[in-house]
């Protein structure tokens, strides 16, 4: 499965994108951000979330390489795990940091949650930490709404947990 917009293009992630994924995954901002993401983020790190996100689309959750139309780079990832019984989508995204001040992230949750919405999915939803004033604005700007703050929702790596705003996108609400 592939989305595009004419400027960027989701599509799984396979081995072609493996060393910019590594790469890409070397900024300490995407784990401060994502406490999922492995620290140190080896080659094998990058080949496990290729299989991952291969092996998800089979359960029905999506995971995508955002992938600069033009000139074929490497620009973050972006994904989305279903409730299929509630009909909602849950979105988390990176950006890699090249890319980061250039309305990627925002075009890319824009196309992610269009498709979902066009899909019948009643509500898409994503979580940012309370600092992450970037991710809350990109949100923002594709018509999320702030429902509130979920208090020690987030695990962190180090044992300790985080509070987590929570955003949704209705039908009618994409900007």
């Amino acid at each position: 499965m592939e989305l595009t917009d004419g400027s960027l293009l989701l599509r799984l992630p396979d081995g072609r994108d493996l060393e910019a994924i590594r790469a890409a995954c070397q900024d300490p901002e995407i784990p401060r951000w994502i406490p999922v993401i492995p620290q140190p983020y080896t080659e094998q790190s990058a080949r496990d979330f290729i299989a991952w996100s291969q092996e998800g689309l089979e359960r029905g959750n999506y995971s995508f390489v955002i992938i600069s139309a033009e000139t074929g780079q490497l620009l973050g990832a972006i994904g989305m795990s279903v409730n299929r019984l509630m009909k909602i989508g849950h979105i988390g995204y990176w950006i890699a940091a090249p890319a980061r001040g250039r309305g990627i992230a925002s075009s890319a949750l824009r196309l992610l949650s269009g498709w979902a919405l066009d899909e019948g999915f009643g509500r898409v939803e994503l979580i940012t930490d309370p600092d992450n004033i970037a991710s809350q604005r990109v949100a923002e700007k594709v018509g999320f709404g702030r429902e509130g703050v979920m208090r020690a929702h987030t695990l962190h790596r180090d044992g300790r947990r985080r509070d987590a705003v929570l955003f949704s996108l209705l039908p009618g609400e994409l900007v």
